[in-house]
């Protein structure tokens, strides 16, 4: 059969080949299987938690880092999320267009502003996710000293098996 009839008829391509990459491998333990359920389940909350606020992921993100670290520059902010300053500022300007943050002189450097998220737009994000992590916190707080070692110990190894395939 020609290979470029198959390329634009999807459909006469054999049944096989059009099988999800990751098919054949094996389900794997429980474990496996609640890993990538939190895998999932957290890209589902993120979404959820963006379509709160009203934000993309890319702004998402850097109000989590605003969140977490407090006032920014827009260089710091593009650093952090790995885009070049003028994409970093278009994404000051989405999240300030929306309410989520204001720009205000820095403190030290008068010719330099930052940016500090608002604590209305905090509030709502921290509505959001004190439910999530208290739960978590809670779940961790009630398994005895030796499984929660062992489950640390296991989750350093896959956090390292991550590192290990992005540093490849």
């Amino acid at each position: 059969m020609d290979p470029m009839a198959e390329a634009r008829n999807p459909d006469s391509t054999p049944q096989a080949s059009r099988r999800p990459a990751f098919a054949d491998f094996p389900e794997g333990s429980s474990i496996s299987r609640e890993l990538r359920e939190i895998v999932k389940l957290s890209a589902d909350f993120e979404r959820r938690l963006g379509r709160t606020l009203a934000v993309n992921h890319t702004d998402l993100v850097a109000m989590q880092h605003l969140m977490e670290s407090g006032p920014l520059s827009p260089s710091e902010l593009s650093s952090r999320l790995r885009i070049s300053t003028a994409a970093a500022t278009m994404v000051v300007d989405r999240l300030e267009a929306v309410g989520h943050v204001s720009r205000q002189p820095h403190p030290e450097d008068r010719r330099k502003i930052v940016v500090v998220p608002r604590e209305d737009s905090v509030r709502l994000a921290a509505q959001e996710l004190l439910p999530l992590v208290g739960g978590v916190a809670q779940a961790i707080a009630d398994l005895p000293a030796e499984d929660a070692a062992v489950i640390e110990r296991f989750l350093g190894e896959v956090v390292e098996h991550y590192r290990a395939a992005l540093d490849g």
